[in-house]
């Protein structure tokens, strides 16, 4: 087999975000980031991923860190390599749509802090919930790496996903991630889908698989001779299982073709020493279970992404249905057919699983529908792939006429100016504003602990306005 493109695979690494995320409940420090960051802004990656997605909560959560301290801080010890985060479109971080306002703000806090990409995702793949995050991202200079939530289903085939990276080209994107979330993507599926999108669109094509099923490596490989532009992967101390396949292994297969990353596995080498040492304390602390470590094939037969799975036992022990797992995993598959196929990521994955758990363990299905459940079959999250179970959303007491089919977030009346005028006496800086907006349980505690610790300083230069001085200064000795 010959490679469809000559040019080098470019790699973002997710052992700052992703990597502890599926395999240690995103529970690795800034104190556990910084003794590496010098190698790892020396390898040459595309970029490091190591913002957004469930980092921002588990900072505050659990590990007593401000969100926002972290990025500055990763920031000015990762100067040569593009800094990526994760955002869930209308959602950003949370688990509800926010008002335009609150989207736009964030953006621009996330790009004035020190991210250079943004991946945007939407769980349903409905391209309305990502028009004002692409909108924003680009006003504030940003790069725009606008999703495919890949799934399968009876209308979730190859064109479906072609014309939706046609559709978000449209919108502005400058990147489309194939965001395989479960590790569903099989790699002579991946060759197929991405030799498409490479003569379909004109703007580079990013894979984000995991090794969740085993094949992830594979994946990757078949991608890369299809003409990939960039992939993700993880440095070996955190890789496979739930995680990314691992960076060095496809490196090395790589290596004098004419797709080779260029990268150097001794500093790789080097990096991987200081993160074992991190992986052992996870481990030796309870955050990483090997069990994450394993292939578990069931992901190809209930499509449910590794995190999903351990939310499911958690739930069912918790009701002492411990016997009913492979109930709940046969379960999953109907209810995501009555509720229209939508993909399984978050906030949806959570709902689906959720609602199959209570069909299970009532003993009658939909017989408890959670609020959550209700606004995902009104339309509240956005427009549902495929066709509703009318069933089922008459039972959740949603009439007809009830449905939401405009954009959700037209519905919402611009947020922001509650949100300082409420958080006025507790929030320093707009970035506290945003955290509290959207994780009103966890940072209220968090920023009176902070505040009592810290007292307020002065306001820091951002490194985005630090940058903009030396283009000045730079413009000014040369002419």
């Amino acid at each position: 087999m010959e490679f469809l493109s000559n040019k080098p695979l470019l790699i973002t690494d997710t052992i700052l975000r992703d990597a502890h995320q599926s395999q240690a409940a995103t529970r690795m420090t800034l104190e556990d980031m910084l003794p590496a960051c010098e190698i790892l802004d020396s390898i040459g990656y595309y970029s490091l991923e190591c913002w957004g997605g469930a980092t921002f909560d588990a900072c505050m959560r659990f590990l007593d860190e401000d969100p926002w301290v972290r990025l500055r801080t990763l920031r000015e010890h990762l100067p040569h390599t593009k800094l990526q985060m994760l955002f869930r479109g209308q959602n950003i971080l949370g688990y509800k749509h926010y008002a335009d306002d609150v989207v736009d703000e964030f953006c621009g806090k996330s790009i004035e802090n020190g991210i250079d990409i943004i991946r945007i995702f939407d769980a349903l793949n409905d391209i309305r919930n990502l028009e004002q995050a692409i909108k924003s991202t680009k006003k504030y200079g940003g790069q725009v790496e606008a999703t495919l939530s890949y799934t399968i289903s009876p209308i979730h085939n190859e064109d479906y996903f072609v014309d939706l990276a046609r559709q978000l080209e449209q919108m502005g994107a400058d990147a489309i991630c194939i965001k395989d979330m479960a590790n569903l993507l099989l790699p002579m599926d991946a060759y197929s889908l991405v030799k498409r999108l490479k003569e379909t669109v004109g703007i580079p094509i990013h894979l984000h698989t995991h090794n969740t099923t085993g094949t992830g490596d594979m994946v990757n490989l078949m991608a890369a001779f299809a003409g990939i532009d960039i992939v993700d992967t993880a440095l070996s101390p955190m890789a496979n299982g739930t995680s990314q396949p691992a960076t060095e292994s496809l490196v090395a297969t790589l290596k004098g073709t004419v797709r080779d990353t260029g990268l150097d596995l001794g500093k790789m080498s080097d990096a991987a020493v200081h993160f074992r040492k991190v992986a052992q304390r996870l481990k030796d602390s309870g955050a990483l279970d090997p069990k994450v470590l394993g292939v578990d094939t069931n992901t190809l037969l209930y499509q449910v992404p590794g995190g999903m799975l351990s939310n499911l036992i958690s739930q069912l022990k918790q009701a002492g249905k411990e016997d009913k797992y492979y109930d709940v995993l046969a379960e999953i598959p109907r209810v995501r057919e009555d509720f229209g196929y939508p993909p399984l990521v978050t906030p949806s994955s959570q709902i689906v699983g959720t609602q199959a758990v209570m069909n299970i363990i009532t003993g009658e299905r939909y017989k408890m529908i959670p609020k959550e459940s209700r606004a995902m079959l009104k339309g509240e999250y956005g427009k549902l792939p495929g066709t509703v179970n009318e069933e089922v959303r008459a039972k959740a007491g949603i009439k007809p006429e009830e449905v939401v089919t405009c954009r959700p977030a037209d519905l919402l009346e611009p947020e922001l100016e509650k949100y300082r005028a409420e958080y006025a006496g507790l929030a320093q800086s707009e970035e506290d504003v945003l955290s509290l907006a959207l994780f009103p349980q966890v940072a209220p505690n968090f920023i009176k602990k902070r505040n009592l610790r810290t007292p307020p300083l002065p306001r820091q230069i951002t490194p985005l306005e630090h940058r903009e001085q030396e283009r000045n200064v730079a413009a000014i000795s040369r002419g």
